[in-house]
């Protein structure tokens, strides 16, 4: 079973950027929905940043998910990676971890 990754992101760059390369993230995002890879991504209050909740093998892939992110690839935002053991859970989360 894998494991669940949190991974805050960060801005690093003006909204007005972020909006730029804003549709090329959400495409990345969806492929990687497509792919079983996540459960949960959005903004954050206020927009500083978001949130994406996925499962990953390892941290290592987790790492290498957001080198992919067109938003890291313009150097437009930060990652702080946290891996978790969901120990309780939704039925729904447990068939996703599966």
């Amino acid at each position: 079973m894998a494991n669940l990754f949190l991974i805050l992101v960060n801005y690093t760059k003006p909204l007005e950027v972020i909006d730029e390369i804003l549709p090329a993230h959400r495409a990345f995002l969806s492929e990687n929905y497509k792919e079983g890879r996540l459960l949960v991504s959005g903004p954050r209050e206020p927009r500083v940043g978001g949130i994406i909740l996925g499962k990953f093998k390892n941290k290592e892939e987790a790492l290498n998910f957001t080198k992919q992110d067109p938003f890291y690839q313009n150097q437009a935002a930060s990652y702080e990676v946290m891996e978790f053991n969901p120990v309780l859970s939704n039925e729904s989360l447990t068939k996703f971890l599966s």
